[in-house]
């Protein structure tokens, strides 16, 4: 035992010896081993709304930095109190610890001792390996003593406290304070400051959640130690030993609801503001962003309900995006069912559009080249060098207004639209949408494209006919702030005039009646819409669908809903149509706040109102009677049931022995006189309507034959 001890004493002559040395190096090395970019400690970064409160965090490691300044100090003293009593004296290493750690190592035969000093645990955590070599151990302390040579002891200690680890993923004291008692550094207690004290030696056996007794005997352990250092009084000391272990857990899991539009933040920081991933995750930033919480949370739940997919589809998958009308702020976006952070996101999926895409393809590019809603479409079924659109009903009405087309969706009409106008003036249109195609074929009237386009980009298009004509970039960042509060500079958010406000106003009012009385007409909504839907089918299997869609807008805010599944086989594919995302979708707008549900759409001040469709009467019960009046005068007067719509035109035909001749046109009324008339005639009268907005022509009337009846008329 005596030799043994001998050997040790000899040991700890020797490290001295070593150290003294080591201290010489130190001074002719200079700054050896220390990198200050390693020093630059990675810390959280946080998502905010535009009301100023945190939506969530984004981190490699969760860390707030603090200053020491707002570290209570005697928080300050608990940590000094049990890892390193003579902290404020020593430069970097304590020899009397290391010795006493080597004497009690030799005894024990092993390692049971670190005598290291916060400097060294800062120096090791921020440069070195967790290996324990003597060549690792000389580096320790180089760095360490290099460190108090060029840092003051409040820097080394903020810096300490800042990094160290508290356990369940959480770094640095301030996170820890939030995680354990959801409150900032400067807020905590005697003995919450002492509970965090004891948990760096080992964080998860001493943590509070998972074993508060170990962890309120570690906090006794390190009251004691600031008693013994004179920062407590006994009876004070006391007293926080006799307290309970207390906790206001605050979990900093991310809501699911959350992760598609924080994997969207991340993608826009790389392209608009040139962050890397790690460096968004990794700098503390403050990242404002324009989201609507509620909705967020909204659509996420909605999407996961089985009621709004086709029975047999409750593994079908859906993606949705809502921007805000106004600013192109994204409000809230849903990238699937099931989404998986960086998986596939949905929103960005090229599909096959279908009806959708009539508006941008076929009717705003029209309305552009000088159609009116009311122009007539040729409705036939028409070989276009083999490409034969069929009506989904098989239904051909001849002619239909470009009004009727859109509302019901007939797809006739809108080839033949395509190939009046042009396949290249359609393209030129959708570039400014910033829809850029490959194909040149008529099938695009219908949305069959090569590659199809994203709901992201349909929402985005659309945005256009709710707002004058006006393209905008969907943005997820509004700002990025670095830790010194100074606002990144990113690529502007481009807004530009893609169609003119009038061609913008005529799309609104006939998707307007799309959702009323078309194809968009299922479910309930509480606010104005306008919208178009859109199904592709499945050819392989008779009647399935591929893709269903609605993309529409309120005057508030612009969004699609697509559903399907990420590959359609013959055994997974969708068993009912667009009626499903629409539902859908008005049920999310349902749930907007009132001051963005409870609005109208509001014409423009520059452009024209388009009035209703002209409804021309069937006429049934037209009379002609023959009346004798005074001083021999005498007329036939023709009377019928018409309405007073000025644009409804009334053609007066007389026939005679067979031979009709019209004689007289009026304008909205519902009476003739025809004058110095033949009482012994045998003609016979009928008047037809006539629109005069699409110059379309009524049915006959019924055939009156002239009745007599005299007197004054």
């Amino acid at each position: 035992m005596k030799k043994k001890l001998m050997i040790g004493i000899s040991s700890v002559l020797a490290s001295i010896l070593l150290a003294l040395i080591i201290y010489l190096v130190i001074i002719l090395a200079g700054n050896y081993a220390i990198d200050d970019q390693k020093l630059v400690m990675k810390t959280t970064t946080s998502l905010i709304d535009q009301n100023g409160e945190l939506v969530t965090k984004l981190f490699v490691e969760n860390r707030e930095l603090v200053s020491i300044r707002d570290i209570p100090e005697y928080v300050q003293e608990a940590f000094i109190s049990i890892e390193d009593i003579r902290f404020r004296e020593h430069q970097g290493i304590d020899l009397r610890s290391i010795g006493r750690a080597l004497y009690r190592d030799v005894l024990a035969g092993a390692s049971v001792e670190g005598g290291s000093t916060l400097t060294q645990q800062l120096a090791k955590n921020v440069f070195l390996t967790n290996e324990k070599t003597l060549l690792r151990k000389t580096k320790e302390i180089l760095i360490a003593m290099n460190l108090e040579r060029r840092y003051s002891k409040n820097e080394l200690l903020e810096m300490y406290l800042n990094r160290i680890y508290f356990g369940h993923g959480v770094y640095g004291i301030q996170a820890a304070s939030k995680l354990y008692f959801n409150k900032d550094v400067e807020e905590l207690t005697i003995e919450e400051g002492a509970l965090l004290a004891g948990l760096p030696k080992a964080p998860n056996s001493y943590s509070p959640i998972t074993n508060p007794e170990r962890s309120k005997q570690r906090r006794d352990l390190v009251l004691t130690a600031m008693e013994r250092q004179g920062k407590l009084s006994a009876e004070e000391a006391k007293r926080l030993r006799g307290r309970t272990v207390t906790i206001d857990h605050n979990q900093m899991s991310v809501n699911d609801a959350y992760l598609t539009y924080i994997d969207m933040v991340i993608d826009e920081a790389a392209e608009r503001f040139h962050l890397t991933n790690e460096e968004v995750l990794t700098g503390g930033y403050d990242i404002v962003v324009p989201i609507n919480r509620h909705m967020q949370e909204v659509s996420f739940k909605k999407m996961k309900e089985d009621r709004y997919f086709p029975s047999g589809n409750n593994d079908a998958e859906a993606a949705m995006v809502l921007i805000d009308v106004e600013t192109g702020g994204v409000l809230a976006v849903q990238g699937g069912r099931e989404y998986v952070r960086r998986g596939i996101n949905r929103v960005n999926v090229k599909r096959q559009p279908g009806s959708a895409f009539k508006p941008l393809a076929v009717y705003a590019p029209a309305l552009e080249n000088g159609s009116h809603p009311y122009t007539m479409l040729l409705d036939e079924l028409i070989d276009y060098d083999g490409y034969s659109p069929r009506n989904y009903n098989q239904v051909y009405s001849g002619k239909i207004t470009m009004h009727e087309a859109l509302t019901y969706s007939t797809n006739a009409p809108a080839v033949w639209l395509l190939n009046e106008i042009g396949i290249d003036h359609s393209i030129e249109v959708l570039n400014r949408f910033h829809i850029e195609l490959e194909d040149r074929g008529l099938a695009i009237a219908l949305g069959g494209l090569r590659e199809g386009v994203t709901p992201l980009d349909l929402a985005s298009a659309y945005r256009a006919f709710a707002k004058e004509g006006k393209r905008i970039d969907p943005y997820f960042i509004k700002a990025i702030y670095d830790q010194n509060g100074e606002r990144l500079k990113g690529e502007p958010v481009v807004e530009e005039e893609v169609l003119q406000p009038q061609t913008a106003w005529y799309m609104t009012r006939m998707l307007e009646s799309v959702v009323k009385e078309g194809t968009g007409s299922q479910g309930d909504i509480q606010t104005s819409l306008a919208g178009k839907t859109g199904t592709t089918s499945y050819p392989e299997v008779g009647g399935a669908t591929m893709d269903a869609w609605f993309v529409g807008y309120s005057p508030t805010v612009v969004g699609s809903v697509w559903m399907g599944y990420d590959v359609t086989t013959n055994e997974r594919y969708l068993h009912g149509g667009s009626a499903y995302p629409t539902i859908l979708f008005k049920d999310i707008l349902n749930e907007l706040p009132d001051d963005l549900r409870e609005v109208a759409f509001t014409k423009p001040a520059d452009v024209k109102e388009l009035d209703p469709p002209v409804s021309l009467p069937v006429i049934t019960d037209l009379t002609a009677t023959f009346s004798m009046g005074g001083r021999g005068l005498s007329s036939i007067r023709l009377n019928w049931t018409g309405n007073d719509d000025d644009r409804v035109y009334y053609h007066i035909y007389e026939i005679d022995k067979g031979q009709k001749e019209r004689i007289a046109t009026i304008v909205a009324d519902s009476q003739y006189f025809i004058n110095r008339t033949n009482p012994f005639t045998s003609k016979q009268y009928e008047v037809v309507p006539y629109d005069s907005v699409t110059e379309q022509i009524g049915e006959p009337s019924n055939t009156a034959d002239v009745k007599f009846k005299f007197g004054l008329h």
